[in-house]
């Protein structure tokens, strides 16, 4: 199901393929319309990934030079640990490459990364109704039983 498929590090070049993904992965959240990011987090997001001192990162699956797939995750301090801690931020995968092994690949490259950066650990959140995620999610990693609260301030 993978056959062709390539998982690397964004390129600039890349922008417009990943606009197309990042904006479907916003809509997915229910951030399009009149409730969507604001253009210059997406312009400040996209610099990230190319500044060496930002703890951002970002990987693309590509296929048949398609971008068909993305994945950001950064690296953080924790009062539990010595270690960085990867955080995975988003995954999205274009809904022709869902099913297909792409989210899976996605997920063990940024274990791979966080790995090779001295990481012991990658966690992340999603939507309790994702179930679509969730399947492959239980299949990849531990589900902590963590609630989230936030606040907007």
């Amino acid at each position: 199901m993978t056959a062709g498929l390539t998982i690397r590090e964004v390129a600039r070049g890349d922008h417009d393929d990943w606009l197309t993904l990042w904006d479907g992965y916003n809509t997915f959240y229910g951030r399009s319309g009149p409730t969507a990011l604001d253009p210059a987090i997406t312009a400040v997001t996209w610099g990230r990934f190319f500044d060496a001192s930002e703890p951002v990162h970002a990987l693309v699956a590509e296929r048949d030079g398609t971008l068909i797939g993305l994945v950001h995750y950064l690296f953080h301090r924790t009062t539990t640990s010595i270690a960085p801690t990867c955080y995975l931020n988003d995954l999205f995968t274009s809904a022709e490459a869902r099913g297909g092994g792409v989210g899976k690949a996605l997920i063990e490259a940024v274990y791979a990364r966080a790995r090779g950066a001295g990481s012991t650990r990658v966690y992340w959140l999603t939507h309790e109704t994702n179930a679509t995620a969730r399947r492959l999610y239980d299949q990849v990693a531990l589900n902590s039983g963590f609630l989230v609260y936030r606040q907007d301030v």
